[in-house]
């Protein structure tokens, strides 16, 4: 059966999003690393910060399609479908960070990993949860009802910070929530100190992203591809952008607290992405570089997971006194100089990534849950 325009768009968007994901999370060089390609360190935003919101945007556009196959399924089937597949994706991102389940230390000698010192949240834990509460809400309630849970969620989600007072980094709600039900030892340290850019509190807000593609995706499949649904594509982008711009001085711009300023810009920015990948694709007719993408969004979940194991079993493979990661980029990226080496050695990982998809699509093999 031939692939549809509107899924097409979609593969191409995901495609687009996982490609950058894997260029941001892979650079040879931390310190030498182009600037667009880092997180804002706090308050702000760069194009690095639009890629999980993109994801996140991006799975409930699928939601659309899969939600017409639930109405001819039982409830029942419905629901261990939807907790089946949350279940599993989180999961696989608990044991991702956990591979390969020990420690080394300085010298490469393995340590203990144990349980209680391992990452409860993280991308795909984020993923299932909003998965998993966005398919119940839109399956159990009117379409309308999760626009207003929506505009509920940024609202209170705002107020808290309100009443919270100054916050930091160090010390804001989310952090204080996930000190309270699981510790420290269960947090994200990748800043050099707990805490968790994928908290349990900053889950809710993230939630809107997915209803906004569910709605973006059921709004193209009623409207069709005409010159009307696209125009409004961008002027509900563009005003979206602007109100993320004007909450900004209220309630800033912030990745790592997942704010609600940041939601409707991010959101805004997505409808505006996924409104010129129509526009060239469906409108123009244009088919250059399209596939590139389109390989990617076709095996998303395989070839994410394969991107973010590859370098930690790179990082456990020592050449000489060093990890083979480091090695590599020092001893062949570095000569391109700092910051380009830095660069070609994270492209170089998401065209290893990139061919694993293609060799997976020659064999129509399609790794789906």
């Amino acid at each position: 059966m031939e692939k549809s325009k509107r899924s097409l768009s979609l593969d191409i968007f995901r495609g687009m999003t996982v490609c950058f994901m894997i260029i941001v999370n892979t650079s040879g060089n931390w310190a030498t690393t182009y600037a667009p390609l880092l997180h804002a360190n706090w308050n702000g935003f760069t194009p690095t910060d639009l890629v999980f919101p993109s994801f996140l945007f991006a799975v409930g556009n699928s939601m659309s399609f899969a939600m017409d196959k639930w109405k001819i399924m039982s409830q029942r089937e419905v629901l261990f479908k939807i907790f089946k597949r949350t279940f599993i994706i989180f999961l696989l991102g608990f044991l991702m960070y956990w591979f390969p389940f020990y420690k080394l230390d300085a010298d490469f000698n393995k340590l203990p990993f144990p349980f209680s010192e391992t990452r409860i949240f993280g991308v795909l834990q984020r993923i299932a949860i909003c998965y998993g509460l966005a398919s119940l809400m839109l399956y159990y309630f009117k379409p309308k009802i999760s626009l207003y849970i929506s505009a509920g969620i940024l609202i209170v989600y705002c107020i808290i910070f309100a009443f919270y007072g100054p916050y930091d980094i160090h010390k804001n709600p989310v952090l204080d929530l996930d000190l309270r039900i699981f510790g420290e030892n269960h947090l994200y340290k990748g800043e050099g100190f707990a805490f968790d850019p994928e908290g349990l509190l900053s889950t809710f807000p993230a939630l809107v992203n997915v209803f906004a593609g569910y709605f973006t995706g059921k709004y193209i499949r009623e409207k069709g591809f005409n010159y009307e649904m696209l125009s409004k594509l961008f002027i509900t982008g563009f005003v979206l952008l602007a109100a993320g711009f004007m909450w900004n001085y209220g309630f800033p711009i912030n990745k790592k607290l997942w704010t609600s300023s940041y939601v409707l810009l991010t959101i805004g920015l997505s409808l505006m992405m996924l409104g010129m990948i129509i526009y060239y694709s469906d409108f123009l007719k244009k088919s250059n570089g399209i596939y590139f993408f389109e390989v990617f969004g076709k095996n998303t979940l395989a070839i994410y997971l394969f991107s973010e194991i590859l370098p930690i079993i790179m990082y456990h493979i020592p050449i000489g006194k060093t990890n083979s990661y480091s090695w590599l980029y020092q001893n062949i990226f570095a000569k391109f100089g700092d910051y380009s080496g830095a660069f070609l050695f994270a492209f170089s990982i998401m065209m290893i990534c990139w061919t694993a998809g293609y060799w997976l699509d020659r064999k129509r093999i399609y790794i789906k849950i």
